[in-house]
């Protein structure tokens, strides 16, 4: 149920039937040997992969988001706080606008979550509607999944490597990166962080075999899955 795939009269019509609909949120930015896009691809295939059986429509992945610390990264993109939070509201306006009352915000990055207060704010002035903001990685199962399979887990380190993120051509490192110090990186701006990032990944390794990835995304898809058939107020 990409919305790509439908016309307004198609939509129109599914609104109807189902006030349900999936918004995949990521980042453009660092991501060690990975993908730029890695967060953008990853909220988006997970979100359609979740509503696909459901019938469930998919907008778009809005592909920007908050990731000022990595600027010193070329290729990173990052709106300033208050763009991104009226380009956010404005979307769930257009929402709201066309019918939906049960929104599934699939967020593929961490920086993102500021959002959540303006959500909160939003539903305040939008009667009737549900929104869920899903961190799909680090909900409850999927990371248990993480934490089962490697708990040297992070940024950037294997936890991200999937097919469809990795680059053709690109060796990664076979050894696992030491963690970094958490408390010097949130203490300098960007510049900063990159010379104590390095290539980008937080720590860990690069890349697991195939089938642990296969496992945690099975995880991951069902969990995202269950958030659009359960618990709905």
């Amino acid at each position: 149920m990409r919305v790509a795939g439908m016309n307004w009269m198609q939509m129109e019509a599914r609104v109807r039937a189902d006030d349900r609909c999936v918004l995949p949120i990521g980042s453009v930015e660092q991501h060690a040997y990975l993908s730029l896009a890695t967060d953008m691809i990853l909220a988006e295939r997970v979100a359609l992969e979740a509503a696909g059986p459901l019938d469930v429509p998919v907008f778009p992945v809005l592909p920007y988001g908050l990731a000022s610390g990595f600027t010193a990264f070329p290729g990173t993109v990052s709106l300033r706080l208050s763009t991104y939070l009226s380009v956010v509201s404005d979307i769930l306006d257009s929402l709201y606008r066309t019918g939906f009352r049960r929104i599934l915000i699939v967020n593929g990055h961490g920086g993102n979550t500021p959002v959540t207060a303006q959500i909160s704010e939003w539903l305040n002035g939008h009667e009737g509607a549900r929104v869920r903001f899903h961190d799909w990685w680090r909900a409850p199962k999927t990371w248990a999944k993480v934490m089962e399979i490697d708990p040297a887990a992070s940024h950037a380190s294997w936890m991200e490597n999937f097919p469809w993120t990795r680059l053709e051509g690109v060796t990664l490192p076979e050894e696992a990166k030491s963690r970094i110090d958490f408390d010097r990186l949130a203490q300098g701006g960007a510049a900063d962080k990159r010379a104590l990032l390095g290539d980008g990944n937080y720590h860990g390794l690069y890349q697991r075999p195939d089938a642990d990835m296969e496992a945690l995304w099975a995880v991951a898809v069902e969990e995202t899955r269950a958030l659009l058939t359960h618990g709905w107020l």
